[in-house]
């Protein structure tokens, strides 16, 4: 008998691989935002202080990639449905969210890139220096530094209103949202 592609394969959960690739993206965006909001605890121009910003463009940019993975994964494995079925409301802004989201963990890094591009400086990933997207340009340096800052600011809602999600899918209403995305199938009853 022949097996049906494995896209087609309805799981009980999320494929170990989009599991991973989500908590790596979590930690990431974690260790971006300190790294952004600690970076002042050093004096400006400081080594510890640039060093800082730079490893947050480099997670910004690695983030970048991680996200097309991501995307990757979502087309080759199949989602797990909830149990029980949410209702169709739900469904569609829980997948307006997360394309929300996608896009927001696509733009973020371009704009670093725009930014960094711009002021002239190195675009650094793990000792390669990426090409500069623009031009130098002082003025669009400064318009899209300030553009990156308003969606970073608007990234911690989103990433908040997520979490929420998953915490009241959990706690209120009792389906196996959370449970499908968490890293071990036994999770289900630790929380």
């Amino acid at each position: 008998m022949q097996q049906p592609p494995l896209a087609n394969i309805q799981a009980s959960t999320f494929h170990p691989m989009s599991i991973a690739a989500h908590w790596l993206t979590v930690i990431l965006l974690i260790a971006v935002y300190a790294l952004i909001e600690l970076r002042g605890i050093y004096p400006k121009g400081t080594a510890a202080h640039d060093l800082m910003k730079i490893w947050h463009e480099m997670l910004g940019l690695t983030v970048f990639g991680l996200v097309f993975i991501r995307l990757s994964l979502r087309v080759i494995f199949t989602a797990p449905d909830i149990h029980p079925t949410p209702p169709v409301w739900q469904h569609r802004l829980a997948t307006a969210m997360h394309w929300t989201l996608y896009a927001f963990l696509v733009v973020m890094p371009v704009l670093g890139w725009v930014v960094l591009s711009a002021k002239g400086k190195p675009v650094p990933l793990y000792g390669l220096n990426l090409p500069a997207l623009v031009a130098t340009d002082p003025a669009l340096a400064k318009s899209m530094e300030a553009i990156h800052e308003t969606i970073g600011k608007i990234g911690y809602g989103l990433i908040g209103l997520h979490a929420l999600a998953a915490l009241w899918h959990h706690y209120i209403i009792r389906d196996d949202t959370l449970h499908n995305m968490l890293p071990s199938a036994n999770a289900k009853g630790s929380l």
